[in-house]
């Protein structure tokens, strides 16, 4: 027999004896507040997967030496629960999120885990926060699981302890208005056979210096280029879409393709499959460059730009600034105040009534 894997079966509950005041759901900002409880696994080589325990929120006990705050030895997911109108609870395509987290794991050699028991698990520690997750459209539960290296060991091998952990926090709109770019053509965010498509906390850190420039500058986020030819690839830690007339005529929503250089998020796949079902326009996952798009703007064939992500859902890009001039990207041009351009505010549409339950569908999992 093999070692043992997750075995939700076998979780474990220590409830917090002082449970937190939820917070006004107008007050939430992104990240700052968690829930009462976490969920923590251990694994060690020899004894394989240890029984799941969800116990109180609170600081994690790890060894100076562990590869996670040595070498980086470390993966993560961003997921969300929302509460429909009628009270229950779901996750979204939370199946894909495992899966990128045990590729991401694979590149750096942690353990290889049940990703359908620790979904389980996951669904548990909601399950007991429940109360914190909100009850307005927009609002919702982010869910943080954690894969990390724990081993004290300083030789550069692989990790034989590593503990899979998940918290929680309730989570308002992250933008609810349009955003500003900068785009940078001096760093890169990622390159060809790098780990750009892996959800690697080594591929945020060096991000935090260049975006914190251009937040000082009035900007939003970063617009990553790559190359002498500028390949548009992310916009900060956002896939990015535009809707044009391309070069050929023909209305076209296009994004990078999955080159190794983008991550393969949840919200990018699921608004490709939604604008394809609806049959209406092209669309595309291939490369577009800055001359390309300076080129559709100066012709008045650009439509929108459009940022995507687990934290933002959708949200419309209204200037970018390359080469030191400022562009304007057309946002809705029949409304002057609009947060949302006519395609970003029906895909946003679309996805968040899957989300909220409103329009039933397999990516919509109740708890």
């Amino acid at each position: 027999m093999g070692l043992p894997n997750i075995d939700a079966s076998k979780l474990t509950k220590t409830l917090t004896a002082k449970p937190k005041e939820l917070v006004d759901q107008k007050k939430l900002a992104f990240g700052k507040n968690f829930t009462d409880h976490m969920l923590c696994i251990k694994y060690t080589e020899d004894g394989g997967w240890e029984a799941p325990e969800i116990k109180p929120y609170g600081p994690l006990e790890i060894d100076p030496a562990a590869f996670a705050l040595n070498y980086s030895v470390q993966t993560f997911e961003g997921m969300k629960a929302y509460r429909s109108a009628d009270g229950t609870i779901n996750l979204f395509r939370p199946e894909k999120n495992m899966q990128r987290l045990a590729t991401s794991s694979q590149r750096i050699m942690l353990p290889e885990f049940d990703q359908e028991q620790f979904l389980q698990c996951i669904k548990e520690l909601v399950r007991v926060d429940e109360r914190f997750v909100p009850n307005e459209y927009g609002y919702s539960l982010y869910i943080r699981p954690n894969f990390i290296g724990t081993e004290d060991n300083l030789n550069l091998q692989y990790s034989r302890e590593a503990l899979l952990y998940v918290y929680l926090s309730p989570v308002g709109p992250y933008f609810p208005r349009t955003v500003k770019l900068h785009a940078n053509t001096k760093e890169v965010r990622a390159w060809p056979g790098g780990v750009g498509n892996f959800k690697l906390g080594g591929n945020y850190a060096p991000a935090l210096r260049p975006t914190m420039e251009v937040v000082r500058e009035g900007y939003d986020q970063i617009l990553w280029l790559l190359g002498d030819d500028h390949y548009v690839t992310e916009v900060g830690t956002m896939n990015f879409f535009i809707f044009w007339t391309n070069s050929e005529g023909e209305k076209e929503l296009v994004t990078a393709p999955l080159d190794g250089i983008i991550l393969p998020g949840v919200t990018r796949d699921s608004l490709l499959e939604l604008a394809r079902k609806w049959g209406e326009f092209k669309v595309s996952e291939r490369k577009v460059t800055m001359p390309e798009v300076l080129k559709a703007l100066e012709e008045d064939r650009m439509l929108e730009a459009f940022g995507a992500g687990t934290a933002c859902v959708v949200c419309s890009v209204s200037e970018v600034l390359y080469n030191s001039k400022t562009y304007q990207i057309p946002v809705d041009p029949s409304n002057p105040n609009a947060v949302f351009g006519p395609l970003t505010m029906r895909l946003r549409k679309e996805l968040l009534d899957i989300q909220y339950a409103k329009t039933p569908s397999p990516w919509s999992v109740p708890i």
